[in-house]
C-alpha cells in the first residue's frame, strides 16, 4: 500500500451547513477543526507508507480519527461508526456526508506502520507543534510531572503457569506457520497437555509441581532445539512466539551435564541465576511487560509520565492559558521514577519545551537529579528524604552531622570524631562511607537512638562533595514557608493523572508491547489537551474538587438557640 500526499481537506458546504444545524452551539471535534486547523497532513506519515501499490486512507485523517477516538475512549469499531454515521465528525475531517467511511481494521493498521516507521509520538508531537505555533505551549514556565501504573493487557500468572503457556505460544505459532513441519516434531501428548488453554489444577504438593516445571522446561528445550536444527527452515526461529520462548527459557531454566546425562533445571532466585524482576519476563504475550511495586502497591505491566503546563490566574482573577500536557514517557512498570527525570526534561527541551521551573514530587528528586536540572537551566523543586537517620530522636539525621570535608571526618551531635572516612562504591553510585569507633559508640548515652547494634559504631554514606552540598541547600529550603506555598501548584497534575485513567482508559493498556503502549499514551495526551482545549474556547469552568455527601454536613457546633 502506498500514500499519496493530498492537502487537508475543506469541509464540504453539505456536511458544514447541515453539521452546524444539527449542533448549533459546535461540538470538540467541531471546533477543534475551526480553531486549530489543519495540523496534520499526509507528509509528516510518509515514512510509514510504501511508494508502490494502490493509495490508501490519508494518515493525516486517520491521525485525527486516532485522538478523537481517545476524547470518548471508542473502541476501533465505535470509531469507524462515528467516522461514518457522526456529522461532527464528518466536519472536523473534511468528509461528504454519502462518505460511508472505513473498516474498523484500518485503525489497527495504521497503529502497526506507526510503530514499525517510530512515529509512535507523532499523533502527539505534531499537534504540540501546532499549539506552539498558535502560542499556546512555550518553554521557560512552570510544569509539573508525575506518573502512574499501567496494567498490561495480559493475565497475571505463576512461574509455573507462565513456563506452560509459553511453550503453548509458541506451539501455537509454529502450528500456524508450518503445521507439517511441527507435526513431524511432536506427538499426540502434546496436544494433550498443551492444546487447550490453562493448566486446570495444579498438583497439591511442592514435589508434584516441581517435576511438572522440569517437564516443561524438556518440552521448551526440545521445541528450541528442533527449530534450531541444521534442517529445520531459519525463519522459524524468528517467529515473535519461538523468541520469546528463548529469552524466557533463558531467564527460567537452564541444562547441565553429567554421568546420568542432561538435566533439566530450573532457576531459583538464591542459588540458579534467576534474574531480578525489572528484567524478567512476565508474559510471552507481552515481552516488554514487567512487574512494578510503587508505594506497596504492585503491578504487572507499564508505567506512563505525564507533564503539564501549570498556569496560575492572573492579576484581578483573569483567567489563564489552558494548562496542557508537554511531555509524555512511557516505560515497563520496573522503570523508578527517578531515572526519567533527566529523559524527561531532555524531551521538553528538544520540544522547545524546556520549563524554568519543574514541580516533581520525591520520587523525582535526588543529588544528580538537581545538579543535573541546574546545568540544563531548569529549577527542580521536589521534597528531597532526610536521609541518614538510624533512629526515632530527632537531630540524629545526617543533618545533625558536622561534616569536615578538608580534613575528612565527621562529628556527632555529641562531639565524637569518625575514625573512618573511604570512598565506596554503592550501586553503580560514587559515595563515601564514615565510620565511628565501636568503642566509643557503646559507651555513649544516645547510642540507642544512633547506633542500636553493639558490635559496630554509627556510620553514615555521603555523596561527592558537589552533590552533597547541593542536597543539603535542597533540605534548608524546603523548610521553608515560601518553598512550601511554592511547591502547592504541583499538586494539580493529580487532577490531570485522575483524568487520562478515567477520561481516555489508559489504566488498563490496550495493546500488546511497549511501543504500541507507548503510542497509546501519546494519542490519550492528545485527546487530553483536545478536551482542555474546548473546555478554554467554551469558557467552561473548572470543575470543582469533590467531596463526600458525609463531609458536606455541618456538623460545626453553633450557638444554642432557645
Amino acid at each position: 500500500m502506498s500514500m499519496q500526499p493530498r492537502p487537508w481537506p475543506e469541509v464540504p458546504a453539505g456536511t458544514a451547513r447541515v453539521a452546524r444545524a444539527a449542533f448549533r452551539k459546535g461540538t470538540l471535534a467541531m471546533r477543534a477543526r475551526d480553531e486549530l486547523g489543519a495540523w496534520y497532513d499526509d507528509a509528516a506519515f510518509a515514512s510509514s507508507y510504501g511508494v508502490r501499490g494502490a493509495p490508501g486512507i490519508s494518515p493525516a485523517q486517520l491521525a485525527m480519527v486516532t485522538v478523537l477516538q481517545f476524547t470518548e475512549n471508542l473502541t476501533d469499531r465505535q470509531a469507524a461508526d462515528a467516522v461514518r454515521g457522526r456529522l461532527d465528525w464528518k466536519y472536523c475531517l473534511g468528509l461528504a456526508l454519502d462518505d460511508d467511511g472505513f473498516d474498523f481494521s484500518v485503525l489497527s493498521e495504521f497503529r502497526s506502520r506507526l510503530v514499525a516507521a517510530g512515529l509512535d509520538q507523532a499523533v502527539f508531537d505534531l499537534l504540540l507543534d501546532r499549539l506552539q505555533q498558535l502560542g499556546l505551549v512555550s518553554g521557560g514556565g512552570a510544569q509539573r510531572t508525575d506518573s502512574t501504573h499501567v496494567l498490561a493487557r495480559i493475565g497475571e500468572v505463576n512461574r509455573l503457569e507462565l513456563a506452560a503457556g509459553t511453550v503453548r505460544a509458541a506451539l501455537e505459532a509454529l502450528a500456524a506457520a508450518a503445521p507439517d513441519w511441527l507435526a513431524g516434531i511432536i506427538g499426540a501428548s502434546w496436544q494433550d497437555t498443551y492444546g487447550r488453554p490453562g493448566l486446570g489444577r495444579l498438583p497439591a504438593s511442592a514435589a508434584a509441581r516441581a517435576k511438572l516445571a522440569v517437564r516443561y522446561g524438556r518440552d521448551g528445550y526440545r521445541l528450541l532445539d528442533a527449530v534450531h536444527a541444521p534442517g529445520a527452515p531459519g525463519w522459524l526461529r524468528e517467529l515473535p512466539a519461538v523468541q520469546a520462548l528463548r529469552r524466557i527459557w533463558i531467564q527460567q531454566y537452564y541444562r547441565s551435564t553429567g554421568a546420568r546425562g542432561e538435566k533439566v533445571i530450573r532457576r531459583e532466585a538464591s542459588d540458579h541465576g534467576l534474574p531480578p524482576g525489572r528484567s524478567r519476563i512476565i508474559s510471552p504475550y507481552d515481552p516488554d511487560a514487567r512487574h512494578g511495586e510503587k508505594r506497596g502497591h504492585g503491578w504487572d505491566g507499564y508505567k506512563v509520565h505525564l507533564t503539564e503546563t501549570c498556569h496560575q490566574p492572573g492579576p484581578g482573577g483573569t483567567r489563564p492559558a489552558p494548562n496542557l500536557i508537554t511531555g509524555v514517557a512511557t516505560t515497563t512498570a520496573s522503570v523508578a521514577d527517578v531515572e526519567m527525570t533527566g529523559p524527561i526534561q531532555d524531551g521538553l527541551a528538544t520540544a522547545g519545551l524546556a520549563p524554568g521551573e519543574h514541580f516533581t514530587d520525591a520520587g523525582y528528586t535526588s543529588a544528580a537529579g538537581l545538579r543535573d536540572a541546574q546545568a540544563r537551566g531548569i529549577t527542580l523543586t521536589g521534597p528531597v528524604q532526610a536521609g541518614g537517620s538510624r533512629g526515632q530522636q530527632p537531630g540524629y539525621t545526617l543533618a545533625a552531622f558536622t561534616i569536615d570535608w578538608d580534613h575528612q571526618q565527621a562529628t556527632c551531635p555529641q562531639g565524637q570524631v569518625s575514625s573512618r572516612w573511604h570512598p565506596v562504591t554503592q550501586h553503580g553510585t560514587p559515595k563515601i562511607s564514615i565510620e565511628f569507633p565501636a568503642a566509643t559508640c557503646q559507651a555513649c548515652p544516645a547510642r540507642p537512638g544512633c547506633a542500636p547494634t553493639t558490635r559496630t559504631g554509627r556510620s553514615l554514606s555521603l555523596h561527592p562533595r558537589d552533590l552533597h552540598e547541593i542536597l543539603q541547600q535542597a533540605r534548608t529550603a524546603q523548610a521553608t514557608q515560601p518553598w512550601k506555598d511554592r511547591y502547592k501548584i504541583r499538586a494539580g497534575v493529580e487532577g490531570t493523572i485522575w483524568q487520562a485513567t478515567h477520561t481516555t482508559g489508559i489504566r488498563t493498556a490496550r495493546y500488546l508491547g511497549l511501543a504500541r503502549t507507548r503510542l497509546e499514551h501519546h494519542a490519550a495526551a492528545a485527546a487530553i489537551n483536545l478536551i482542555r482545549l474546548d473546555a478554554w474556547w467554551t469558557s467552561q469552568p473548572l470543575a470543582p474538587t469533590r467531596t463526600s455527601h458525609l463531609h458536606r454536613l455541618n456538623l460545626t457546633p453553633g450557638p444554642r438557640t432557645e
